[in-house]
């Protein structure tokens, strides 16, 4: 039963996040991306990669179309030139602070189906302690959107 119940309550969550990314065009995997190049900016590939469990082929793919969108780029490093720093472009930067506006409204529609933010918070202590979580080392929000 709680199997159930928690992989309906994720997928009534992952429905509204996809619904509301869809007005700018930009999917769950693209948005984690952005936000963990607004958050550390000039990261390494391979580190966003690893951080957010994408493979190597599929994250080439998806900085492929951020960045025909125009919304970051790849540089090569002084250092190593065989690897690449991500940044937003001035494009993005606006992007993503539009992208944040849309993921606040989800989380608002949902912490209003949970009773208010003080549910929210104790949902997010009980899944912390499910996954083994520090509490100090997940806050539930994604990187950026973390300080707004």
């Amino acid at each position: 039963m709680l199997d159930f119940k928690l992989r309906r309550a994720q997928l009534l969550a992952f429905q509204d996040f996809s619904e509301s990314l869809a007005q700018l065009k930009i999917r769950p995997a693209e948005f984690s991306v952005l936000a963990m190049i607004a958050q550390h900016p000039g990261q390494k590939q391979t580190t966003i990669a690893e951080k957010l469990g994408i493979k190597r082929a599929n994250f080439v793919f998806l900085m492929d179309g951020i960045e025909s969108r125009g919304l970051a780029e790849r540089r090569k490093e002084k250092n190593d030139r065989r690897s690449h720093s991500l940044h937003l472009t001035s494009e993005g930067e606006r992007f993503v602070e539009q992208m944040t506006a849309l993921w606040r409204e989800h989380e608002n529609r949902i912490v209003s189906r949970l009773g208010g933010r003080e549910n929210l918070d104790r949902l997010i202590v009980l899944l912390d302690q499910l996954l083994g979580l520090d509490r100090e080392d997940s806050d539930g929000k994604p990187a950026r959107l973390a300080q707004s």
